[in-house]
């Protein structure tokens, strides 16, 4: 099978050049080089036909044809057709010389998009006889270059006819069984040449578990090699004076933060080193729990560590834990600002094992920060750090346990997918006493009324944001969109300072704006920075989002969760006019809707797993067959399955998983070595 393709009779070198330039290059590739979907032609009974969907149709020709041309070349036919007992009309654009082919009386198969309103089929494919039963599910391929779909039907067909016999099973026996999955060689052809939707079902059903269960044993191996590879000291403390620091607290805290809690320190009491995901919504209570494991780490006689991405958010985190942990921990702060005389006695302190607890940015992962004990390193919203700067402050403690803090609610199908090697931990309960946030869906042509609402709270002694989306193929746009805005906003509003934040002003210049927002001499903040926006106002109470369809889900509920942290009713409105139904649909979920973790779910099904990251850091493994939003299902079993195999005995000895063993081998993951 991994024979080059010109093995295959009847693709000589040109063929073979060009299938490899789509990515082709041995008999294995080409016979797995499945459809992307399948053409529909089985009959449908009209009444059962939807709106706008594709059908095919059997019918009686009942009256002449009609063509009518128009612009320079273009003609329409029409004709009646009587299909059961409708009379419909079937449409043909640029194709009259069709006209003659039709015969009074006569039974034809039409394929095409049915208007359900006017009875028309708007058909692109004509059969003059009656609809044949065989070939109904027609297979087609991504095909580029000089290869059309034809040809690539051809080709696997030559294929599957000298080598399909040689198709081999990867997976043991016992897993057939259990799943009654479809062996590996039937799948493949039934891929290809499916004579039913119920055979395609149970072929992609077969794929779809190989697949994520292949993917999920690399996951699980990795995750088995990291635990034995960096077993870390067993952080031990005492139960009662951390108990009395959380009886301490102002709050008491929910059942998911007191189980999140849990979960950190019996990783930190393991002998093994902790790699563990933290997310939940904005306002959850991440901090805290994170102040307790710090706390724990300190109690242990340890030092930690938090960085995040921005030196305002630092700055934030500096005053939360100095608030929380400042009378029991030396408590530093370390940024790209922090210059001089200052930055050196820190940086001293710190190797000295004086300070116990360092907040900081990337300036954290810098060669001069050496901790004398680094117990516990957090990073604070998680995917915006490249692996590389991750693992540079995970190496600078002997082995640090690790824990990944993120308030972007990840499904739980992308969190085991791209975080799958790690443990992951759900704060998905809000603190009692929130008021929800009120959000409303306003065209462009209501901003007045909607200023007039911003007016309203800003005459209560409240104050609020205006943000601006990011125009990315320009920053000077996206600076002059601000501009405009804010010039808008003073206009409107004259007795209220309006500030304003974008991307070219420097960190000083935005933190002078930040600490004017924050002591209310200014009442409100125009910002194009959607990071930035990370400080904790808790008198805001008003949001305007302009253009709020150029955001995501995701990102809109990051947006809304900088109002509602105070007591008072909090208000966001999404300024937008989207032309599409998913841009309509995603306003009207967002008044609906406060979870993060519905909106993080719906977002993945509109905008597809890999636009939910950013398709170039997701990290996101891409499938021949398996869908992450649609197989979440599976996915979940093949973890399951994945990890129980790594664990045990027989996955590393018996013979029937020496496929599945030497899979992993030709990913890189094994060198043929048992894991202990």
């Amino acid at each position: 099978m991994d024979d080059r393709i010109t093995q295959i009779k009847g693709i000589g070198d040109e063929k073979a050049a060009s299938l490899s330039s789509i990515g082709i290059h041995n008999i294995q590739d080409l016979i797995e080089y499945f459809p992307f979907r399948y053409e529909d032609y089985e009959l449908k009974d009209l009444a059962e036909v939807k709106h706008e969907e594709r059908a095919t149709l059997e019918g009686k020709v009942h009256s002449e044809p009609v063509v009518r041309f128009y612009g320079k070349k273009k003609s329409r036919l029409s004709v009646r057709l009587l299909v059961g007992k409708f009379l419909i009309t079937a449409v043909f654009f640029n194709r009259a010389f069709l006209k003659k082919q039709f015969t009074l009386g006569q039974i034809v198969t039409v394929t095409g998009k049915w208007d359900q309103h006017k009875m028309t089929l708007s058909a692109n494919e004509i059969t003059f006889s009656s609809h044949n039963p065989d070939g109904t599910i027609e297979p087609i391929y991504p095909v580029g270059g000089d290869v059309t779909v034809k040809a690539m039907k051809r080709y696997i067909q030559l294929a599957l006819n000298q080598f399909g016999e040689q198709i081999e099973e990867n997976l043991p026996p016992q897993m057939l069984e259990r799943y009654k999955l479809m062996p590996r060689k039937d799948a493949v052809f039934m891929m290809h040449a499916p004579p039913s939707h119920d055979g395609l079902k149970q072929a992609r059903r077969r794929f779809v578990y190989e697949e994520l269960l292949q993917f999920q044993l690399k996951m699980q191996v990795f995750r088995k090699r990291e635990r034995e590879s960096t077993k870390g000291a067993s952080q031990v403390f005492e139960k009662e004076k951390l108990d009395a620091f959380v009886e301490s607290l102002p709050f008491p805290l929910t059942g998911a933060q007191n189980r999140v809690v849990g979960e950190i320190l019996k990783d930190m009491q393991s002998d093994y080193r902790m790699n563990r995901l933290l997310q939940g919504d904005v306002g959850s209570g991440k901090t805290v729990v994170a102040a307790i494991g710090l706390y724990a780490s300190y109690l242990a006689g340890h030092q930690g560590a938090l960085m995040v991405p921005t030196e305002i958010l630092a700055e934030q985190h500096y005053e939360s834990f100095q608030e929380l942990l400042g009378e029991k921990l030396n408590v530093e702060l370390l940024t790209g600002s922090v210059k001089g005389k200052k930055r050196r006695e820190i940086l001293e302190r710190l190797a000295l094992g004086e300070v116990d607890l360092l907040i900081g940015t990337h300036a954290l992962i810098q060669d001069e920060v050496v901790f004398e004990n680094l117990g516990l390193v957090i990073t604070d919203e998680q995917h915006r750090f490249g692996v590389n700067q991750r693992r540079v402050l995970r190496e600078k403690g002997l082995s640090p346990d690790v824990l990944y803090m993120t308030a972007t609610p990840i499904p739980r199908t992308l969190a085991i997918s791209v975080f799958g090697d790690m443990d992951v931990s759900t704060i998905d309960e809000m603190p009692a006493g929130r008021k929800p946030i009120e959000t409303y869906w306003a065209k462009p042509d209501m901003l007045p009324r909607v200023i007039d609402f911003v007016k309203k709270e800003l005459d209560q002694v409240r104050q609020g944001y205006v943000i601006c989306p990011l125009i990315e193929e320009s920053e000077k746009l996206d600076v002059q969109n601000a501009i405009d805005v804010h010039f808008q906003m003073q206009t409107a509003l004259p007795g209220y300072q309006v500030g304003l934040m974008h991307g070219r002003l420097s960190s000083d210049e935005k933190e002078e704006v930040m600490e004017e927002f924050s002591t209310n001499n200014v009442q409100l903040l125009v910002s194009t920075t959607v990071v930035e926006v990370g400080v904790n106002v808790p008198n805001a109470t008003i949001m305007v989002i302009y253009d709020a369809e150029r955001f995501g889900l995701a990102q809109l509920h990051q947006l809304r969760g900088r109002v509602g942290r105070g007591s008072e009713q909090s208000y966001c409105v999404l300024l937008a006019d989207p032309k599409s139904e998913v841009g309509k649909e995603r306003m009207q979920i967002m008044t609906e809707s406060n979870d993060g973790f519905v909106l993080s779910q719906r977002d993945l099904e509109l905008r597809g797993p890999g636009d939910f990251f950013g398709r170039k850091q997701s990290g996101l493994p891409e499938f021949k067959v398996a869908d992450l939003v649609h197989d979440y299902r599976v996915l979940e079993v093949a973890r399951n399955d994945a990890s129980a195999l790594v664990e045990s005995t027989a996955f590393w000895e018996d013979e029937t998983y020496r496929s599945l063993r030497d899979y992993l081998t030709e990913q890189g993951v094994l060198s043929g070595e048992k894991l202990d």
